[in-house]
């Protein structure tokens, strides 16, 4: 049975795929996508984009979303209703390279997994054939949906059988992404609705933030989409001026105003709770810069971030499929 575990971030395509019954091969794009005449003219280069059909139309997809002329990606909640979210959906399926994927697992933030109608529909949009370039079609025979950072729980319990706090414990899993900080308390492998939610106060905003920063101390403005291709690209400086600046002092900063208030939030949904926290997991992009804050608010918790934590979610919907 063939798996793919798909996680289509406002920042970050992710997928992990495979045969059920071995580890998934997992790769991280650039979530950008545009009609392809939103494309610059490269100069001595071949734009590495991949092309996909959506509604007929010719997109260019996989794209560091900065590059695109006369274009803004979609920053809001109904995402996932985009012809952007449906190019990335193409690609994802183009890049399995296989006819028929027989189930394929994706997420939703948590405030929207909650209503019945919103993962109903995304199940209606992604099952049955798709047509993801104008010679190619491929057959999505099965669609599951999940809160978003249950994709972390479930790759942290494969990669550390036998941890007993996370399988027996009362795990609270915190997913910072681009868009929206998403949480879930998870009892025995249960999910707590009552303490799961969404703050908006994300990466975008700690970005937004990062490149104010840099600009009162240097004069110039580090663009949102440069921080964010230098953390894909795991460098540790950008360009201002043609000089290197070190971006993690300004992360840093930046994550010391943003991060409390997503994390004030979470704590505020955990009031309803009579029981503790026995655990913390930290997944997704912003994980490391989110976590000194949580540390402060759970001292007595371990905390975990597994490795590549940005690749979590959708290692995570690959096992939860290949059971």
């Amino acid at each position: 049975m063939f798996v793919l575990g798909m996680d289509i971030g406002y920042s970050n395509l992710k997928l992990a795929m495979g045969e059920s019954g071995s580890p998934p091969a997992v790769s991280l794009y650039p979530a950008g996508a545009a009609p392809v005449d939103r494309l610059p003219e490269s100069i001595g280069k071949e734009e590495d984009a991949l092309r996909v059909s959506v509604d007929d139309d010719l997109w260019a997809a996989c794209v560091n979303p900065g590059k695109f002329a006369m274009w803004n990606r979609a920053l809001h909640q109904e995402y996932a209703q985009t012809a952007s979210y449906r190019a990335l959906f193409h690609a994802s399926l183009l890049l399995a390279e296989h006819d028929t994927v027989d189930c394929l697992i994706t997420g939703l933030p948590v405030s929207h997994w909650l209503e019945r109608s919103r993962r109903e529909a995304i199940v209606a949009d992604l099952a049955g054939r798709h047509r993801v370039t104008p010679k190619r079609e491929v057959e999505v025979a099965t669609v599951r949906v999940v809160p978003q950072p249950i994709g972390g729980y479930l790759d942290l319990l494969w990669s550390r059988p036998g941890e007993s706090v996370l399988e027996e414990g009362r795990v609270l899993i915190i997913d910072p992404g681009f868009f929206s900080v998403d949480w879930v308390l998870v009892e025995e492998g249960d999910i707590r609705k009552s303490s799961s939610g969404t703050s908006l106060e994300a990466m975008s905003v700690l970005l937004d933030h990062a490149s104010r920063l840099m600009a009162d101390e240097h004069g110039g403005t580090a663009p949102v989409e440069r921080l964010e291709e230098a953390l894909r690209a795991r460098r540790d400086r950008v360009l201002l001026f043609g000089r290197p600046v070190d971006l993690q002092p300004y992360l840093e900063k930046a994550a010391e105003r943003v991060a409390p208030v997503a994390l004030e939030a979470l704590r505020q949904s955990l009031r309803k709770e009579s029981g503790s926290v026995d655990a913390v997991l930290l997944t997704g992009g912003g994980a490391a810069l989110y976590e000194p804050v949580a540390q402060s608010l759970f001292p007595s918790n371990p905390i975990f971030v597994p490795d590549h934590p940005e690749l979590a979610n959708a290692r995570g919907f690959y096992y939860f499929g290949a059971e």
